[in-house]
């Protein structure tokens, strides 16, 4: 037979105890997606994927302005299928992408006096690769390598972001369609997910052939100017 003294009793509650608190914030750490109460550790498998009507794109919103009440920055994942990517914007916070896997094209055109964006400069990302877009610089992010998904991670300042699409790089400022949110579940009409210019680019699996991406994109530029 088992005696239990008052010390072992102490020391059974105390057990009890901390075995129920245990328990208890498990389950509150397991609910904390349902109630939309901060979490500190997220999986991203747990996260909402949406394409917001846009082929080929996956995007989530690891920390979002909405969902997290983030203030000073979002962070975004984003996945482009082959040839897909974003549209040709600009908006008023600055923008740090950083290459999780594949690779494509960044399309920028800096911030000048001129009407148009003009013709873009043209930069080859890959993984691991990082790159900034300053604010109002007219841009846009290409999965143009053929064999797999480019993956990046996505930073903005100053969220939620406002944003002002083009149909091309000769729109002028004044005629790009502003978006407000810019993560809508469908774009408008009157907005140009992929440009028309774009779909004269042609997808290469290989970095050296990006020079004929800048062949490309310099013909396309001079026929659309006659």
């Amino acid at each position: 037979m088992v005696v239990l003294t008052s010390g072992l009793l102490w020391k059974i509650s105390i057990f009890v105890l901390f075995c129920v608190l245990s328990r208890s914030k498990a389950d509150e750490s397991s609910k904390c997606h349902s109630n939309k109460s901060p979490c500190v550790v997220r999986h991203l498998g747990e996260l909402v994927q949406e394409n917001y009507g846009r082929p080929g794109l996956s995007h989530i919103f690891v920390a979002g302005a909405n969902d997290d009440g983030m203030k000073e920055i979002e962070v975004w994942m984003a996945t482009y299928a082959p040839g897909s990517g974003t549209p040709i914007h600009r908006h008023n916070c600055e923008e740090v992408f950083i290459v999780l896997m594949g690779g494509g094209t960044l399309f920028l055109a800096p911030a000048s006096n001129a009407s148009f964006p003009g013709r873009p400069q043209m930069f080859a990302i890959y993984p691991n690769s990082t790159f900034i877009v300053p604010v109002d610089s007219v841009h846009q992010v290409r999965n143009t390598m053929g064999l797999e998904d480019l993956q990046v991670v996505i930073v903005i300042s100053r969220p939620p972001m406002k944003a002002y699409v083009y149909k091309d790089w000769t729109t002028t400022h004044n005629e790009a369609v502003y978006h407000f949110p810019y993560f809508e579940k469908k774009l408008p009409a009157t907005s140009y997910p992929i440009s028309e210019t774009d779909s004269a680019i042609p997808i290469t699996s290989r970095m050296d052939d990006l020079q004929e991406l800048v062949i490309d994109v310099d013909q396309t530029y001079s026929d659309e100017l006659r």
